[in-house]
């Protein structure tokens, strides 16, 4: 139990801080003084110290929160008002953003929920109402599929003008999966469920046409990248209606400035993983390679990718990025 004495020595101490990050609104580090900047510092460790007291206590669940919030809004004045140099964009890549996935990693794993359930739900459809795929994918590719013909003949054609089309379409995709996070969630929502329909529906039209393992061995080799970055960019927008929704102890325009910039910090972590997704669908899941080197290509990049997002960043202490998912 956490003693009232204590409490009021520690008190003004977060008061101080929190009136630092508040008055460094607009101007951000550049506005403080070299003695205001030690100040900073000190009263940032001590914080973070005091939190890890206060987290001992299962009574002060409310405090804890407060503390944390409060050094998140620190945390981002300290670094993110940092210039951006090379070695910090290969320490972002390696410590920063696997460290984002995992805080938020829960509405990672909600965006991925409601993608795969509209998914079998379009699957399941499909296999109940043979007009729906229809009105979902139209009569050209309809046609192509009950010839049992894949449509991916025409990437295989001008593979560096489609790998390139592809890219911007997925990229377009996962920034406003993103960015529509701010209408309350109901953007980020809508680009998950029809993404998630769309391929279910495509799935169903496959596996009726007897097309279920070309059509795997097509999407298997870019998907393992596509499909997380997708989910990873609906966790990215849920985060920042979580901040708009639910903004606890903090003031809502604060709270959604931290799940803002939670958001980005995961969108410029998936960039990688589109470039490289982009240039696999349009070099190599096109091929007439055999299905089953397709699918274990795939599946050992989803193993790295899983190893990476799992252990990477995690050889130093975790510095806490701001309220807990």
């Amino acid at each position: 139990m956490i003693s009232t004495r204590w409490l009021n020595a520690r008190k003004r101490h977060w008061d101080r801080l929190e009136s630092l990050v508040e008055s460094s609104r607009g101007g951000g580090l550049s506005s403080f003084s070299h003695r205001e900047l030690q100040e900073l510092g000190l009263l940032y460790r001590q914080a973070a110290s005091d939190l890890s007291v206060v987290r001992e206590d299962p009574t002060s669940r409310r405090l804890a929160d407060y503390l944390n919030q409060l050094l998140g809004r620190a945390h981002n004045l300290v670094y993110m008002s940092r210039r951006a140099r090379p070695r910090g964009i290969v320490r972002f890549y390696r410590e920063t953003w696997p460290r984002a996935f995992r805080a938020t990693l829960p509405l990672t794993l909600a965006a991925t929920a409601i993608f795969v359930l509209m998914a079998a739900a379009g699957f399941l459809t499909c296999l109940s109402d043979p007009g729906f795929q229809r009105f979902i994918l139209g009569d050209e590719m309809i046609e192509t599929i009950e010839r049992r013909e894949m449509w991916t003949h025409s990437v295989l054609a001008m593979k560096p003008v489609a790998s390139s089309a592809i890219l911007t379409n997925n990229i377009a995709v996962s920034l406003m999966t993103v960015a529509t996070g701010i209408t309350a969630g109901l953007g980020t929502l809508y680009f998950l469920i029809f993404n998630g329909l769309l391929l279910g529906v495509v799935s169903a039209a496959c596996w009726q046409a007897g097309m279920s393992l070309d059509f795997w061995s097509f999407v298997v080799p870019h998907g393992v990248l596509e499909l997380p970055a997708i989910f990873i960019a609906g966790g990215a927008g849920l985060a920042i209606a979580r901040g708009l929704l639910f903004p606890g102890l903090l003031p809502r325009r604060d709270a959604l400035a931290l799940g803002g910039r939670l958001a980005a910090r995961l969108t410029f972590g998936i960039l990688p993983m589109l470039f490289v997704a982009g240039g696999i669908e349009g070099f190599v899941s096109p091929r007439t390679l055999p299905h089953a080197a397709k699918l274990l290509f795939g599946a050992a990049l989803f193993s790295l990718l899983l190893l990476y997002l799992a252990r990477a960043g995690r050889a130093e202490r975790p510095v806490t990025p701001g309220p807990d998912p």
